[in-house]
């Protein structure tokens, strides 16, 4: 079962420059061990030591936010859409 991995622009460097992605696996975690495999080191862009998604990424499955489902144990279907998106902050908060 293939799904769609879409991968922000900070991250192509880390995928041979490529923005979608079709990759295999029944889970989210399974999906991210198979982009391992084929990009060695993207996993550890993603995950912590212990495993975890970072706190800076977030992971979405069809528009859902993994953390919110069954984190990294999400079922995924053939396809279903993975989005990875880092976390965006800053700003001054002063209205322009």
């Amino acid at each position: 079962m293939a799904v769609e991995v879409r991968v922000p622009a900070i991250l192509q460097s880390a995928v041979g420059g490529q923005k979608v992605l079709r990759v295999e696996g029944g889970t989210v975690g399974e999906i991210l061990d198979r982009l391992d495999q084929e990009f060695p080191g993207v996993k550890k862009l993603l995950l912590d030591e212990n495993g975890e998604i970072r706190r800076h990424i977030n992971i979405y499955l069809n528009d859902e936010d993994i953390r919110f489902l069954q984190r990294l144990e999400t079922p995924a279907r053939d396809g279903d859409v993975v989005s990875i998106l880092p976390a965006l902050a800053g700003g001054s908060g002063d209205a322009v």
